[in-house]
């Protein structure tokens, strides 16, 4: 991969949304969840312990990474509270998994999840998107329910390091329903998020001149078509991204979200064990296709524990794709 790796010390980094969409059109929309859950962790004969969570997140790692040099997904995905719930020792894995994840290239979404008020979002905001921090990844997951405006110091800083977040707006779980669709069609909270995001992703699109496809300063937004498995080309991208189940991502129309629009990256779970497929997404998303990387976890680590295995699944994951 061309596109540089965030990391402590890094200069001159590049905007999320540019190195994002460089690595989706090097290797695929494909983002490679890592979720050490227990069961999976017997499944491949390791204990449930942190040195059974290391030996998992660094195979896991390395099949990602790819062979020769060319990372095998656009980015990985580590579940934080599968390694939270190891206290102290899991957050030491998952410090090398980002560490060694940077040396890789292979960009790294945190699955945190992060949503608070006041200094306490300027908390979460250091811990995974400072350039001092020891948990920084490229981007991080942010829980908007108490109030969008409330993300302002992880939305600011990721934009001050060159990294990203992705907002929950639109997720599969049943309950999710009951406050995202709430206000009906024409102001439902979904609708609401993903206004912001769009205005956000707007504002900072602008301030650094990043108008053409794939970041790209200056180009054509139709000036070539993305090859992440979508024959549209793909648009700049900016530091905010959403959040959008797979499987529902047919319901964005229904409720009046214009995903094209947001001109962030839409982080889409639920790919493979969950049911959704390739053909399946590119209708539910329909044009705003090229700015989603789905997310593959259980489907693609179940084929582990053999490196090969994991990447026999990512290779198949990325055909459905239309990679």
């Amino acid at each position: 991969m061309t596109a540089p790796a965030a990391g402590s010390g890094d200069v001159g980094r590049a905007p999320w949304g540019t190195r994002l969409a460089a690595a989706m059109d090097a290797a695929g929309p494909l983002c490679l969840g890592i979720d050490p859950h227990p069961q999976l962790l017997h499944d491949w004969d390791l204990p449930d312990t942190p040195v059974g969570l290391e030996r998992f997140s660094m195979t896991a790692l390395e099949a990602a990474a790819g062979e020769g040099g060319s990372s095998a997904v656009a980015a990985i995905k580590p579940q934080i509270a599968l390694y939270e719930r190891h206290g102290s020792a899991g957050f030491a894995v998952l410090e090398r998994l980002l560490r060694e994840a940077r040396a890789e290239e292979v960009l790294t979404i945190a699955d945190a999840k992060r949503g608070d008020i006041g200094s306490t979002m300027t908390g979460y905001a250091e811990a995974w998107l400072s350039d001092d921090s020891p948990l920084a990844a490229d981007a991080v997951t942010l829980s908007p329910y108490l109030g969008y405006d409330s993300l302002a110091p992880a939305l600011e800083l990721a934009e001050a390091t060159g990294r990203g977040v992705f907002v929950l707006a639109l997720t599969s779980n049943p309950e999710g329903a009951s406050v995202q669709h709430a206000g009906g069609l024409e102001g439902s909270v979904a609708r609401s998020i993903t206004a912001s995001a769009a205005r956000d992703n707007a504002r900072a699109l602008a301030s650094s001149h990043v108008t053409g496809t794939s970041g790209t300063t200056g180009a054509n937004e139709d000036s070539r078509a993305g090859t992440g498995g979508g024959t549209a080309a793909r648009p700049a991208m900016g530091p905010v991204g959403l959040v959008v189940g797979a499987t529902v991502a047919g319901e964005a129309e229904r409720l009046g979200l214009d995903l094209a629009g947001v001109r962030g990256a839409l982080l889409a779970p639920g790919f493979g064990a969950q049911g959704a497929s390739g053909a399946g997404m590119r209708t539910g998303f329909g044009s705003a296709w090229p700015s989603v990387l789905a997310t593959s976890s259980r489907a693609i680590l179940r084929r582990g524990p053999s490196v090969g295995g994991l990447r026999e699944g990512l290779r198949e994951a990325l055909e459905d794709l239309g990679r």
